[in-house]
């Protein structure tokens, strides 16, 4: 079996305000880096990370000198027009109140579709784990971002969850197994092992 922790980055400026942060490639904060020095991951054979500063600089908090493995479709959602602000700064927008009675279904104004985002996530997602079953590892690591965690979790987890279930705090994540022989014959599947941080 092979073992991956999914773990999303620290927190920055954006997250403690609750902003829509995709595209904007902003650094942790101060607070995100202290929590992240204080955790204690399992060191991975194989560290597989999303191209973005906040994700580069956790798995550089977490794992020191371990060699990154950049997916660029790893990469968060492009919330389009409300990409860095927060729903009271978008309270009255009529596009965000449609978003909002969507249920968070509808594409982002000028940003990705649901749809777009996750199929481009399950791709970098599939490409960390042939690159694990390539090197023959046991324990694999991917340090994203929250919405993508939420896409793996939703399309793959041994038990259904509709995606917002997914979410995890920054720091957090899920510990998973899979079969590498099931999953090159296309029965893909992660065993949830545990979460941690969850909520």
């Amino acid at each position: 079996m092979l073992e991956l922790w999914l773990i999303r980055h620290g927190m920055t400026e954006g997250n403690r305000f609750g902003r829509y942060i995709g595209t904007t490639d902003e650094p942790l904060c101060e607070e995100g880096r202290q929590f992240l020095e204080k955790m204690d991951y399992p060191m991975p054979e194989a560290l597989y990370v999303s191209p973005m500063r906040r994700c580069m600089e956790t798995a550089q908090i977490l794992f020191p000198d371990k060699r990154i493995h950049i997916i660029e479709e790893l990469a968060e959602c492009d919330f389009g027009d409300f990409e860095n602000r927060n729903y009271k700064e978008l309270s009255g927008n009529p596009d965000y109140q449609a978003w909002i009675d969507s249920g968070g279904t509808l594409p982002f104004p000028g940003g990705e579709s649901r749809e777009e985002f996750r199929k481009r996530s399950l791709r970098g997602f599939q490409k960390a784990v042939a690159g694990c079953i390539r090197q023959g590892v046991s324990r694999g690591a991917v340090v994203v971002h929250g919405g993508t965690i939420m896409n793996i979790m939703e399309e793959y987890a041994d038990t259904y969850r509709p995606f917002y279930e997914w979410h995890v705090k920054n720091g957090g994540g899920y510990q998973v197994k899979l079969d590498p022989k099931l999953w090159q014959k296309d029965r893909r599947q992660l065993v949830v092992c545990r979460a941690f941080l969850e909520g």
